[in-house]
């Protein structure tokens, strides 16, 4: 059994700043990628930002040089910090990491989603 677990999130006047963090955990031999997608209302799922293992990032264009992603490996755990927030922000943001459960088998696993409103 495999977990991804996302926290942070919240309420937040436009200009501020949180953080996220998503723990995998359970029966892992490595991760590779793991990120952050998002969905606002009556929009589809937009990818925000991903960490390879080696700690490469990639991030959307409307994020760049406000929001930043790193990575604990030993914890499993990856951070998404958020600042200068804008409300076109506001979307459930949703953590997924690609993880190897056996030999050469690698599955995607979701966390449940967590809200960022950004007021104006």
């Amino acid at each position: 059994q495999v977990q991804v677990v996302e926290s942070g999130g919240g309420l937040v006047q436009a200009g501020g700043s949180l953080r996220l963090s998503c723990a995998a955990s359970g029966s892992i031999r490595s991760i590779n990628d793991m990120g952050w997608y998002r969905q606002a209302p009556g929009k589809e799922r937009e990818l925000v930002t991903y960490i390879l293992s080696d700690g490469s990032t990639n991030s959307a264009n409307s994020v760049k040089g406000r929001f930043t992603i790193s990575r604990d490996n030993a914890k499993k755990t990856v951070y998404l910090q958020m600042n200068n927030l804008k409300p076109e922000d506001t979307a459930v943001y949703y953590c997924y990491a690609r993880i190897e459960v056996t030999s050469s088998r690698w599955n995607t696993y979701w966390g449940q989603g967590t809200q960022v409103t950004v007021s104006s």
